[in-house]
């Protein structure tokens, strides 16, 4: 179950960094992530299958075209499916949004995604770019720079919040 921590940059500034992150007191390997650096990067996205039924009909036909033409279909193009803050969920299974208890829809937050050890998300123009990490798929040095967690397949835990409630409740889905 994932927990969410509100901390202020007061509370974590002032201390020095572990040199090990401390492990849960119960924990299976499979459950806990590599430690891994962050490489952010900042993109624009829209959202996927959550489009409107009549709009979500036509960008797949253009999709296609955009596939056969490019090699990129619109789902690589403009939705990022790894691991990411903010933006829209990479649905797997089909959109899912919560609502809170106060009767709003929920914000994304954050998504964890097992396609993260399938390397760091880059659009797919520079994934050819030497140096981008994406000319050495399947070396098991590439898998290191991951979390290196799997969730099902090709999964990931999606974390909402409501920021209209007091304490900004949150909620997950779990798709594998």
């Amino acid at each position: 179950m994932p927990v969410l921590r509100w901390r202020s940059t007061v509370e974590v500034l002032p201390r020095p960094l572990l040199e090990q992150a401390p492990l849960p007191y119960e924990f299976d390997d499979d459950y806990v992530p590599r430690p891994c650096v962050v490489h952010p990067t900042e993109t624009v996205e829209y959202l996927n299958a959550d489009l409107p039924a009549e709009l979500c009909e036509r960008v797949g036909e253009w999709s296609s075209e955009l596939e056969e033409a490019a090699g990129i279909s619109y789902y690589d193009a403009f939705t990022t499916q790894q691991s990411k803050v903010g933006g829209y969920p990479g649905w797997t299974q089909g959109p899912d949004w919560p609502r809170c208890a106060c009767g709003a829809s929920m914000e994304h937050l954050l998504t964890i995604s097992a396609s993260e050890s399938c390397g760091r998300w880059l659009p797919a123009e520079e994934r050819t770019r030497p140096g981008s990490g994406w000319e050495v798929r399947g070396h098991r040095e590439y898998e290191h720079n991951s979390h290196g967690m799997d969730m099902g397949d090709c999964g990931g835990v999606y974390v909402f919040l409501c920021r209209s409630c007091p304490g900004w409740p949150s909620v997950h889905r779990y798709e594998c």
